[in-house]
């Protein structure tokens, strides 16, 4: 591991312009979280790619591949150094495939920022292939960043709340962001999974939905309990709704600079039937989003 990016903010680039507002974002997050900013290009020498080229004289050297890459990081890192508060700013030039790199420093880091998709449309319409398999394996808070790279426009962050242990590591994930940004949080409980469609029948029965719903609120000020107390300061605003927790977050998400959401705290059947929120999340906020998984 390298030890530059033990407990820092970890980026990773590749030199698109996503990437590049991801860096931005990161380094002012670094600063008020007063850590170590840590740019990281994995770098792919493409023999296979070269090996194909059907040429006479091919010289196969991995110099010319290094030096534009070690320049694209150079130039990020004398870009984000004014925005990074004060803090130290490194770029690294690394071997290896982005996600066993990504996955290796982002073990050890603070919170790791990646950018909302690689080169291309398919990559756009898929996540990106190394954002999507970061987000589902790496231990430390992941942030993909889309659309800005100003972390603290609207100063409302937005957090998913289900009252899962992985749930409650987003929720004090929000706080945090809220109390450093001096941002609303708005905590947003589903109470159902399921479509309005599939509960008309239920609204016939003899159900006191005040009561329900009185309950759902009361579930969710025990969920935040013991945040409030630790973050006084933060104004927090709740949402008990009857809307999928897809549509629900996304809802809310539409003027805020983040959307925190706990990976897979609802366990494997219902992933598998119903889809992951924090992967719908991420496929279609348009402000960036941190997935916290369960440690």
């Amino acid at each position: 591991m390298s030890e530059s990016a033990h407990d820092a903010v970890v980026v990773g680039y590749d030199g698109s312009p996503a990437a590049r507002r991801a860096a931005h974002w990161a380094a002012r997050e670094a600063a008020t979280r007063r850590r170590r900013l840590v740019i990281v290009h994995a770098f792919r020498w493409p023999l296979t790619e070269l090996t194909q080229l059907r040429t006479e004289a091919l010289v196969l050297s991995e110099d010319p591949f290094r030096t534009e890459y070690q320049k694209l990081v150079d130039d990020l890192v004398e870009e984000c150094r004014p925005l990074a508060g004060g803090n130290e700013v490194k770029g690294e030039l690394t071997p290896g495939e982005p996600v066993d790199v990504l996955n290796r420093l982002g073990a050890h880091a603070n919170l790791l920022v990646l950018g909302s998709s690689g080169h291309g449309a398919v990559h756009q319409v898929l996540l990106g292939s190394t954002s999507a398999e970061l987000v589902r394996s790496v231990d430390a808070p992941v942030v993909v960043v889309r659309e800005t790279d100003h972390p603290a426009h609207h100063r409302r962050v937005v957090v998913g709340a289900d009252g899962s242990s992985t749930s409650s590591r987003a929720v004090d994930f929000a706080y945090d962001y809220a109390t450093r940004h001096d941002a609303e949080l708005v905590a947003v409980h589903a109470w159902s999974d399921l479509p309005l469609d599939a509960l008309a029948p239920v609204r016939e029965w003899d159900v006191n939905w005040d009561e329900i719903t009185e309950q759902a609120k009361l579930a969710l000020s025990e969920n935040l309990a013991g945040h409030s107390a630790k973050y006084p300061d933060v104004r927090v605003r709740h949402i008990v709704t009857m809307s999928k927790p897809v549509e629900a977050l996304l809802e809310q998400s539409q003027n805020a600079d983040l959307v925190v959401v706990g990976s897979h705290g609802r366990g494997a059947v219902r992933r598998m039937l119903l889809g992951s929120v924090s992967q719908a999340v991420l496929h279609y906020a348009k402000c960036p989003v941190a997935v916290l998984r369960a440690t």
